[in-house]
């Protein structure tokens, strides 16, 4: 691990302005960041501890829930406003990683994730995501856990969050403070597809602070549902997950959202699968169309392809569920 220097900040304005250094990261939970630090992954030369700061809470305000970027992941799951109001963010939560990790990992640094891609995680080989211009492996490679959507010839690294994928489905918007001020930006706006740039995972500026996240309460978040294929039954990442809310009158689905985790570079909201669903009625048969829906656009590589078939049924399986809340 390379030398690096710690500064401890107790306000929003102070972390930002120790973080206006080149090569500086913030350190929360740290659940990623000192993993990939050992890994020689990252080498940040200043890191800024914002554990101090006020922002841990999650309250109701009007018609939304706001959430604090350093609210632990175990906490987030357990709470009441979320279990009343947002059930598929809760089994979300309780799928990812392992409660020892779950108790220290933040909603902010869940956000800013990295992609557990082989390639990216080992520096004895090439990754465009790691070292820009270096090629990617994965692309004729082993490539079982990649992405189908979203991929590019630079990069098909899947987001690995679950917590991401159910706040895409619950039109989550990230509020974020920095150099140039406040700004909030709907979470499908906040992640970008790596395109010829798989360095930039996201629109976040140098230096800027993810402060809280604000989840709108609707009838939709009610009738949700998080379901997450994997290889064994905890501690996994996400081979295919599917993050499903529905709005049903008298049989006939009025809104919906899709989010799907495991399958994409970025936590990815199906509007096809979605617009396959509005006005139809209930039913396994619409929930196919839905599946059907959702990977027309999917390209598969050579160990990956079984993701095609897997996300519709997860999709299926998933809005079933998500009928049956009530």
């Amino acid at each position: 691990m390379i030398p690096f220097t710690y500064k401890r900040a107790t306000e929003s304005a102070e972390a930002i302005a120790s973080a206006s250094t080149p090569h500086s990261s913030y350190l929360a939970g740290g659940t990623t960041l000192i993993d990939l630090m050992k890994l020689n992954v990252v080498s940040p030369e200043n890191l800024i501890d914002i554990n101090k700061l006020s922002l841990a809470g999650v309250e109701k305000k009007g018609d939304f829930v706001l959430v604090g970027a350093l609210v632990k992941n175990s906490d987030l799951a357990h709470h009441p406003l979320i279990i009343e109001h947002f059930p598929v963010l809760s089994q979300a939560l309780l799928s990812g990683a392992s409660p020892q990790l779950r108790n220290m990992a933040s909603v902010g640094g869940n956000l800013l994730q990295r992609t557990r891609c082989y390639y990216f995680r080992d520096t004895t080989l090439p990754c465009n995501k790691r070292e820009p211009g270096s090629g990617c492996p994965a692309i004729e490679g082993h490539n079982r856990i990649h992405a189908i959507l979203g991929g590019s010839e630079k990069c098909i690294a899947t987001s690995p969050s679950d917590m991401c994928v159910a706040l895409v489905a619950l039109d989550a918007v990230i509020n974020i403070v920095g150099p140039g001020g406040k700004k909030s930006i709907p979470i499908v706006d906040f992640y970008v597809e790596p395109g010829d740039h798989p360095e930039i995972e996201n629109v976040l500026e140098p230096g800027a602070l993810i402060e809280s996240v604000s989840i709108p309460i609707s009838r939709l978040s009610k009738r949700s549902h998080y379901l997450k294929v994997r290889d064994r039954a905890s501690y996994a990442f996400a081979l295919v997950s599917a993050a499903v809310a529905i709005e049903v009158e008298e049989g006939i689905i009025k809104s919906a959202r899709v989010g799907l985790g495991g399958v994409a570079t970025k936590p990815w909201r199906s509007k096809e699968a979605e617009e396959a669903l509005v006005g139809k009625r209930v039913g396994r048969d619409t929930y196919k169309l839905a599946g059907e829906a959702a990977v027309k656009g999917a390209k598969a590589h050579e160990h990956n392809a079984f993701k095609v078939e897997l996300t519709k049924r997860v999709i299926v399986r998933a809005l079933e569920k998500a009928e049956a809340t009530v």
